[in-house]
């Protein structure tokens, strides 16, 4: 895949996490995908993914930034959401806040994500509290 070519399939996969389209995720996710060093397969992820949408009702990833460099993607991405209850160990409980995840992809050749290195702004939402 040449870096156009990776980009739209990365924007495919983010319509389908904010399409909250499960059953579609296998076309973007390979079934070995580890998250931060721990392979959590294609089932662990969407559980992951399905938890955040159960903490975070109205989770919306927001692309603010995106670099394409095969296999790799880089991407920043911008929340402005209403967590409930505790979001990443703050005790948030329904109060509004933005933060920022950047995080980088690994494609496999089938161009589906393999690996996923993921560091958010917690420290913007404790500012926020």
């Amino acid at each position: 895949m040449n870096s156009d070519e990776l980009s739209a399939r990365y924007r495919g996969y983010i319509e389908c996490l904010n399409q909250q389209d499960w059953d579609s995720l296998g076309r973007y996710v390979s079934e070995n995908v580890s998250h931060n060093g721990k392979t959590l397969g294609l089932s662990g992820y969407r559980a992951m993914l399905e938890g955040d949408f159960a903490a975070i009702p109205d989770l919306y990833f927001n692309v603010a930034l995106l670099v394409s460099q095969p296999p790799h993607i880089a991407s920043q991405l911008v929340f402005n959401c209403t967590p409930t209850g505790m979001l990443f160990g703050l005790p948030v409980n329904g109060k509004p806040v933005q933060f920022e995840e950047n995080v980088f992809y690994e494609f496999d050749e089938d161009g589906k994500i393999q690996n996923v290195w993921s560091i958010i702004d917690k420290g913007a939402i404790a500012e926020q509290i």
